[in-house]
């Protein structure tokens, strides 16, 4: 039992860590433009705030709040990949409107801004904070 303890508290604090960076690197690169793009910040700081009150009190109501952020993690992850793609998209399309097909994805797929598969991270995160509260016993 000892040793599935410290394995949950090595997830919360990777977790923590990983929700920390992102949130960082999203504002460094001004990720804050418009309301959508406050989703993941948004997110990322409840995430936070969720995550450290599961660890110092493993309360229920903490367990599931921080379960069910996860499950938003995973929608907004996979929203923003959609987005990113779509974005990329549009901009190749513009660029050179002969594009089209598999030629035209993977230009998009390649294109660094936005990075169409970072959003990905939320999707990692969630993951790890859904393994983090699996079958966890509430104090």
């Amino acid at each position: 039992m000892h040793t599935l303890f410290v394995v949950r508290r090595m997830l919360g604090a990777i977790l923590l860590l990983g929700m920390s960076g992102t949130g960082v690197e999203l504002l460094l690169m001004g990720h804050h433009e418009d309301a959508t793009q406050l989703i993941p910040l948004v997110l990322l700081g409840t995430g936070i705030a969720a995550v450290a009150w599961h660890l110092l009190t493993g309360s229920a109501a903490s367990g599931t709040a921080v379960r069910g952020l996860m499950v938003l993690f995973l929608a907004a992850g996979l929203a923003g990949v959609y987005y990113h793609l779509a974005a990329n998209l549009e901009f190749q399309r513009e660029t050179d409107p002969a594009l089209r097909g598999s030629a035209l994805f993977w230009k998009a797929l390649h294109a660094t801004v936005p990075p169409a598969l970072a959003p990905g991270v939320m999707v990692q995160l969630g993951l790890v904070g859904l393994a983090y509260t699996y079958r966890h016993k509430e104090r």
